[in-house]
């Protein structure tokens, strides 16, 4: 019988965001790595990542950390310069603050859109071209189901993400005759260190809205990112992917549940 061959052997992925774990990001770095690929994970905290790196490392990947804060124009512009040539993007770092729109700060507006939408903007200017000359690519952008609806406390954040996937489909146009694929996750809320942190008891609340009575795993939406790095998505590109356990097909439809956050 013949071996499977790894997914993405001879592959470099660069993964933003992926600096901490117990975190989508740091998740999916392992499961690619695992999958042969070469991963290049970045975060705001050298210890933090280098830990990250330090896992998967030991179980046989190959990783290796970049110090950047995304929020930072001249932290993109080094982060891009060190990554050089990558055959996957995925821009999974985010900023959030939530709240009113009444309340949120021009301090919040400047960190979210910065770190959420210029930082993605500026790597896929200046990673994409690479790609194209190859004539192969894949970048992911990771955007929330709270892009599409209502949810109160989060307009911002959502706006972001609204642009985001906006972005998704422009750059799946322009890339599509190299055969550079341009895709967006949208997932639901996932059970995160980070989201356990802040989201207090609307916790149960949210379990008892989702249609699968319970939240999300990392590795559910690490598994939807490997689909759209490698081959099985060949003719997968400008599509918005919802994972998010059917919570949005019921979500719009009944009152506001209070304390959401995002992934």
């Amino acid at each position: 019988m013949r071996l499977a061959k790894a997914e993405l052997e001879n592959k470099t992925v660069l993964i933003t965001g992926a600096g901490s774990q117990g975190g989508i990001g740091a998740d999916a770095a392992e499961l690619l790595a695992e999958e042969g690929a070469r991963v290049l994970v970045t975060g705001r905290h050298r210890e933090r990542g280098e830990q990250v790196v330090k896992t998967i490392t030991a179980a046989g990947g190959n990783a290796r950390f970049l110090l950047a804060d995304l929020s930072k124009l001249d932290d993109v512009h080094r982060l891009a310069d060190e990554a050089g040539e990558v055959d996957v993007l995925v821009n999974n770092a985010a900023a959030y603050a939530l709240g009113s729109s009444l309340e949120l700060t021009a301090e919040n507006y400047t960190a979210m859109y910065d770190t959420n939408v210029r930082a993605p903007f500026l790597l896929v200017q200046r990673l994409a071209p690479v790609m194209i000359a190859r004539g192969s690519g894949s970048i992911i952008n990771i955007s929330t189901i709270a892009a599409r609806g209502s949810m109160p406390g989060m307009s911002l954040y959502g706006s972001t993400k609204g642009a985001i996937e906006s972005l998704t489909r422009s750059w799946a146009a322009e890339f599509a005759p190299y055969n550079v694929r341009v895709n967006a996750l949208a997932p639901g809320t996932i059970n995160t260190d980070n989201v356990s942190a802040v989201m207090g008891e609307a916790w149960h609340e949210l379990e008892k809205a989702n249609p699968t009575k319970r939240i999300g795993r990392p590795r559910e939406i690490s598994q939807a990112v490997l689909f759209l790095a490698s081959d099985r998505s060949s003719y997968v590109s400008g599509s918005v992917m919802t994972v998010d356990g059917a919570f949005s097909s019921v979500l719009f439809q009944r009152p506001p549940i209070t304390g959401l956050v995002p992934s």
